[in-house]
């Protein structure tokens, strides 16, 4: 299943694309339209091969954890009340999945930050990454909201083959995902396998 903010014209391009992968519209931030950079992925591409920042400022490259059933949970930055919401959320989701789901969330939140909110929210069962040092990330999952430089709130669950599953671009900053969607995503997945 695949859920997406903008949709793809007969000639495969999204509404409001530019030819640099601009998609301004993508996105509101307080109802206000944003310019996401990017291409979005779809459920069947490939997930990609991005090195992000730890909290403890080591390089992770996220094809590391090909052969896990992965959920990636993105979100604009941990010090908000929603993007805190969604983090706890999925961390508790996660100890429920035990070894069955490896769950990442990302942020372009610089990673001593992440470190403090990981300590503060006494988080244990996931991955938190920052993607402050590039937007690599951002970009080649086409969550980079240029105006803000911060992430689209998006939902991945991909395959241990490195396949997207499920996609959820959330279309306005200020909400939440549709966790049920995206937990059920996961656990047809795991099933599957």
């Amino acid at each position: 299943m695949a859920i997406t903010a903008a949709t793809a014209d007969t000639n495969g391009k999204t509404s409001g694309q530019t030819e640099l992968g601009e998609r301004h519209g993508a996105v509101t931030f307080k109802g206000v339209p944003q310019t996401v950079l990017g291409r979005p992925l779809q459920a069947g591409d490939r997930f990609p091969s991005v090195t992000l920042v730890a909290p403890d400022l080591s390089s992770v490259d996220l094809q590391s954890f090909e052969g896990q059933t992965r959920l990636v949970s993105v979100v604009p930055s941990l010090d908000t009340g929603i993007c805190d919401a969604q983090t706890r959320r999925f961390n508790d989701e996660a100890e429920k999945f035990g070894d069955q789901l490896k769950v990442i969330t990302v942020s372009a939140d610089i990673p001593f930050a992440q470190r403090r909110w990981v300590k503060e929210a006494e988080v244990k069962n996931i991955t938190v990454l920052s993607d402050h040092q590039s937007m690599a990330f951002g970009d080649a999952t086409g969550t980079h909201i240029r105006e803000l430089r911060l992430n689209q709130r998006s939902i991945f669950v991909v395959d241990k083959n490195n396949v997207v599953a499920y996609v959820e671009y959330v279309p306005e900053v200020s909400q939440h995902p549709d966790y049920d969607a995206a937990l059920e995503a996961a656990r047809k997945l795991i099933q599957s396998t």
